[in-house]
């Protein structure tokens, strides 16, 4: 008996800021670029604009190959999905996820986005682990964008206090020579 040999996609939808309008400026980079997804998306809809990209850029052959492609796990809040597939199939998803640029929802139209393979193994075990990795790699990553803006802002104004500080102690301390002149000369 031959065992079916099967890869599992791990896949991060990325949101770049859009030109038109100015990042939000109270949102660490990081939380604008790992955005949660839309509620619109299901796993049932993912699957269906997969299997679309695949048969454009392949035909029909790309169509026929899809047998066995299963969405494993879908996060709308970290936009993390894992795909399950053939091995023969693997580059040829990958391939298709790299070339799709907006999400696939139930009404046809989508957000622009990023389809980022991030890891590919053999087993669901191996994926997990590194979906869970990054997850405490960005919550670290914005927890520490957001205490370097909060110290950056802080640091605004004590410089400023600074500022004004020095000025005031500048003239205290010309009374006080003028006092300790008018001492010596009395």
């Amino acid at each position: 008996m031959v065992r079916i040999k099967e890869r599992y996609l791990l896949v991060n939808i990325l949101y770049p800021s859009d030109s038109a309008q100015p990042p939000k400026p109270g949102l660490p980079s990081h939380i604008q670029l790992h955005q949660p997804t839309t509620d619109t998306m299901t796993p049932g809809s993912l699957l269906r604009g997969i299997k679309k990209e695949v048969e454009i850029l392949y035909g029909d052959y790309g169509a026929g190959m899809l047998n066995g492609l299963q969405i494993k796990y879908l996060s709308l809040a970290t936009s993390t999905f894992i795909i399950k597939c053939s091995r023969a199939m693997c580059s040829m998803l990958w391939s298709a996820l790299t070339f799709m640029s907006r999400i696939p929802n139930k009404d046809g139209t989508g957000k622009q986005c990023i389809f980022r393979v991030v890891r590919v193994s053999g087993t669901i075990r191996k994926v997990e682990e590194e979906a869970i990795r990054q997850s405490r790699a960005l919550i670290v990553a914005a927890k520490q964008e957001a205490s370097e803006a909060q110290s950056s802002i802080s640091g605004i104004t004590r410089q400023t206090a600074d500022m004004q500080a020095p000025a005031q102690s500048h003239f205290a301390t010309v009374d006080d020579s003028d006092e300790s002149m008018d001492d010596a000369d009395g």
